[in-house]
């Protein structure tokens, strides 16, 4: 397990504490904080390990440095910080991730002989199934794998999962028509959660059978549907965040003097995160469109076969996209939430390091140095 004690990195662990949860981040401890005395936050926890359910949880990019601890090479990785103290984060943390060498061994040092620690390493692996940490997501994947856990972990409103589900239902109208073309019993709305639900459902069996599936490849595959529906969705939503934050990089400055090396950094910085922003929305639409062509040939042009070679690449696709649609939704939250009250786009020379550094890390494979 690794010691987070040099200035940088509890510096950066008081600045995630203070951030809100984001597709990149779910800050447990935050929850704690702000629902602890709720009955169903303690009732139904996302970890039965208190010291787990007051962690802090990031989907990182695994550097070079780290590659070691896994027993093969690593992109994404899920990162989990346990601070020392949490009322006073300033004095550090240690972090693991899920999958590295031991792992699990660490996690039942940490509960002791608690067997409840099973059902949060099940959780753990549940979460290394999905790109990325945002809520509906995250909440649909534990439920799938049966964990029924308090709304209060999750940053997503009542009202935004009734508009979702009706998005879902709006986009899949068409394969309801085709799958029952003499009509059905059941109403569209229920007939659209059935359809995606990752329980199998006698009363959807014509779709799996028109497309020719097997039971675990049509309940995976109709999983990342979900999912590319939901980033379908939430575009709408990013986009426009993503666009203030374009526009205002470039004039976010740190007052005072500071040294050379750090100006050139910065400069280039900004020029290598925006091209990267743009970069990942333009694979983000190469990606859609290859789900858009597979649904305009189960459609519109009689070619079922089309969209199931869809669904069953669909897994692998989801989680490529996820990363993408992850890496600007977390870059667009936080400088909303950092800087959209701010009187002034500026930043203490070594906050806005961190948040250069931050958002490069997100954006590409590997951080750039400076």
């Amino acid at each position: 397990m690794a010691d987070i004690n040099d200035e940088r990195s509890v510096r950066r662990l008081s600045a995630l504490e203070k951030t809100a949860s984001t597709s990149r981040v779910l800050n447990l401890l935050a929850v704690s904080r702000q629902h602890k005395h709720e009955v169903e936050y303690l009732t139904q926890p996302f970890f039965r390990c208190p010291i787990l359910n007051e962690s802090i949880i990031l989907k990182h990019r695994v550097r070079p440095d780290e590659q070691y601890v896994f027993s093969s090479p690593t992109n994404i990785a899920t990162k989990v910080i346990l601070p020392f103290e949490r009322s006073d984060l300033g004095i550090g943390g240690q972090s693991f991730f899920v999958g590295q060498k031991g792992w699990m061994t660490l996690v039942q040092d940490l509960a002791g002989e608690d067997g409840r620690i099973q059902t949060d390493l099940a959780v753990f692996q549940a979460m290394e199934g999905l790109p990325s940490l945002d809520p509906f997501l995250l909440r649909e994947q534990l439920n799938r794998h049966g964990f029924n856990v308090a709304r209060q972990y999750f940053s997503i409103s009542d009202a935004d999962m009734k508009r979702m589900q009706a998005f879902v239902g709006q986009q899949i109208g068409a394969v309801i028509e085709m799958a029952f073309p003499s009509g059905t019993d059941i109403g569209a709305e229920k007939l659209a959660a059935l359809l995606l639900s990752s329980q199998l459902d006698d009363r959807v069996a014509p779709l799996r059978t028109v497309l020719r599936l097997e039971e675990e490849a049509y309940r995976e595959g109709m999983f990342s549907w979900k999912g590319f529906l939901y980033y379908q969705w939430a575009l709408a939503d990013i986009d426009p965040r993503l666009a203030a934050m374009l526009k205002d990089l470039p004039r976010l400055t740190a007052p005072g003097s500071r040294d050379s090396r750090d100006a050139v950094y910065v400069r280039d910085a900004k020029i290598r995160i925006v091209k990267a922003v743009r970069d990942r929305r333009r694979e983000i639409n190469m990606a859609l469109e290859v789900y858009h062509a597979a649904y305009r040939d189960l459609t519109q042009n009689g070619k079922p076969m089309a969209f199931r070679d869809f669904l069953v690449k669909a897994p692998a696709m989801f989680m490529a996209l996820g990363e993408k649609i992850g890496a600007i939704s977390h870059v667009a939250s936080f400088w909303q939430y950092r800087f959209s009250k701010a009187l002034e786009l500026t930043a203490h020379t070594d906050e806005l390091l961190d948040i250069l550094q931050d958002f490069e890390s997100a954006l590409y494979s590997q951080i750039t140095s400076h």
